[in-house]
């Protein structure tokens, strides 16, 4: 006979799991917070591209032109951009959450407002950044 816990036993019935992303609707500050962290990771793997960068100056030349080819690539730009964007919104919602963590904000209206302008903050600093780049220099 199987144990009463075995897999086996015909009293054991599925166990709930605990709620997660399954259960819950998807929400703007859900989504704020999921991303919050990932633009953390990729500020991390962005500061490594950047010793890089500082790595191939302090090389020389012929670094310093292989490194700039590559980041001036069409791909190169993509990423720069997508970095300047994860600088952008990590900053904005960073500030958001010091404000949080000062005692303010937390009404749902409140918090959903924060989080939305965590989002299209970033993307019209993110815009403006490069506009002023690209006026500036001509290219990125």
């Amino acid at each position: 006979m199987a144990a009463p816990d075995s897999p086996a036993s015909p009293r054991v019935r599925e166990r709930p799991l605990s709620p997660h992303l399954q259960v819950y609707k998807r929400q703007v500050q859900m989504m704020t917070s999921i991303t919050h962290r990932a633009t953390g990771i990729v500020l991390a793997v962005g500061a490594l591209a950047m010793v890089w960068g500082l790595g191939a100056l302090a090389a020389g030349r012929g670094p310093w032109t292989e490194f700039v080819a590559c980041v001036g690539s069409p791909l190169g730009k993509v990423v720069l951009f997508g970095f300047t964007w994860a600088l952008a919104y990590h900053l904005i919602n960073g500030i958001r959450h010091l404000v949080q963590d000062a005692g303010h904000g937390f009404a749902i209206p409140d918090f959903i407002r924060s989080s939305w302008i965590s989002v299209i903050g970033s993307v019209v600093l993110v815009v403006l950044a490069w506009v002023v780049v690209l006026a500036r220099w001509g290219q990125a």
